[in-house]
């Protein structure tokens, strides 16, 4: 059968937050552009499955893509939800120690902050005890800049952006194969679904997500060479049903894959614990719920008044990792030409938190790669 072929300048792969910033980015500096999305509605995947926790850039060495990016996209996302009137709120957050030992941790992270110029407040034990009086902690250090987000409305406000700049979201359009190798400096993209077809573009970003690797192997042209290794940890939430006394986000110091069980808050004021880390080999979004006594356990460690009865199973997200539980740090993985050699092509793999407060300035990062 012979697909229709359509010619545009920009094809991005994912209607998450990364490919609508993308998206965005791209119309807005001229181009056309279509947006694929496999599922049946955008930001379904990864962006509607976190913490919706806008991160003051706290936890990465000063060089890597996270921290540049999630220090300027801070900042970025925080003036475009005041612009589009999208909720959110500087809530601040405490990151705190339970145990003397952890102190060292703190250590490290206030350096790494201090590095990267982002403000920090330490906290003893008795300005803890005024901040947080129902937590039990020995030190701990307070960001002012961190701040929750309606990830929903922050993926809508985009989308509205790209289409108001002539841009087109297609759903339930799976990519089941781009060509690099036909025709110089072009692309073509071939789409499955309900409206199968061949977009032709001299530039494409695969913004796919947990599927954005696996996608690597139907991309004729794409060196082997070049793909990196996935791996998938999911992480699991519970909600906390009724009144509570935070006002604020509280983390334990970070644990190995994650930040480690903390609470968050949303919009409305409930509140929400997770996530914890469990690496897996599929893409499932379960949660079981006897996985609550772990997170008793860890919350009981500095907030003994926990009404157990209280926690109920909320959803799960997993994040795509590009090392297993043993690896170090893993930075965002950025592939433009000068990787896989294909010009007019961006990779987004790997990109994981702080990708949603990220999200503006790596759109901006792509986009200058495309120009």
């Amino acid at each position: 059968m012979t697909l229709e072929r359509y010619e545009t300048d920009a094809v991005v792969i994912g209607a998450g937050v990364i490919g609508l910033a993308c998206a965005r980015a791209l119309a807005r500096a001229g181009q056309s552009v279509f947006v694929l999305e496999a599922g049946a509605h955008w930001g379904e995947g990864t962006s509607s499955r976190n913490s919706e926790v806008i991160h003051a850039g706290l936890y990465y060495p000063p060089e890597s893509l996270k921290a540049r990016l999630c220090i300027s996209g801070r900042e970025f996302l925080y003036d475009y939800c005041e612009q589009r009137d999208i909720p959110h709120r500087r809530t601040g957050k405490w990151i705190i120690a339970t145990a003397d030992e952890q102190g060292a941790v703190l250590q490290g992270i206030a350096g790494r902050a201090r590095d990267c110029g982002v403000p920090l407040e330490w906290g003893d034990h008795r300005r803890l005890s005024r901040a947080l009086p129902d937590v039990t902690a020995f030190a701990g250090l307070f960001s002012p800049t961190t701040g929750i987000v309606d990830s929903h409305g922050l993926m809508l406000g985009l989308l509205t952006d790209v289409e108001g700049e002539g841009g087109m979201l297609i759903c339930r359009a799976p990519v089941e194969s781009v060509d690099s190798s036909a025709m110089p400096a072009k692309h073509i993209v071939t789409v499955g679904g309900e409206s199968p077809c061949e977009l032709v573009a001299s530039r494409v970003v695969n913004a796919a997500g947990l599927e954005a690797i696996a996608l690597l192997r139907r991309w004729k042209g794409y060196p082997e060479s070049a793909r990196p290794a996935q791996y998938f940890a999911r992480g699991v939430y519970f909600s906390y049903s009724g009144k509570h006394p935070f006002d604020t986000l509280v983390y334990p110091v970070p644990e190995p894959g994650g930040l480690g069980i903390h609470l968050t808050l949303d919009l409305a004021g409930q509140a929400r614990f997770g996530p914890d880390v469990e690496w897996i080999d599929r893409v499932d979004y379960s949660v079981d719920p006897a996985r609550r006594e772990a997170f008793v356990a860890s919350i009981r460690r500095w907030w003994q008044g926990l009404d157990a009865d209280r926690l109920q199973p909320a959803y799960a997200g997993i994040r795509p990792k590009l090392g297993d539980a043993s690896a170090g740090f893993q930075d965002f993985l950025v592939q433009d030409e000068e990787a896989h050699r294909l010009p007019g092509v961006v990779h987004l793999l790997g990109i994981e938190s702080p990708g949603l407060t990220a999200s503006l300035a790596l759109a901006r990062y792509v986009a200058d790669k495309l120009a």
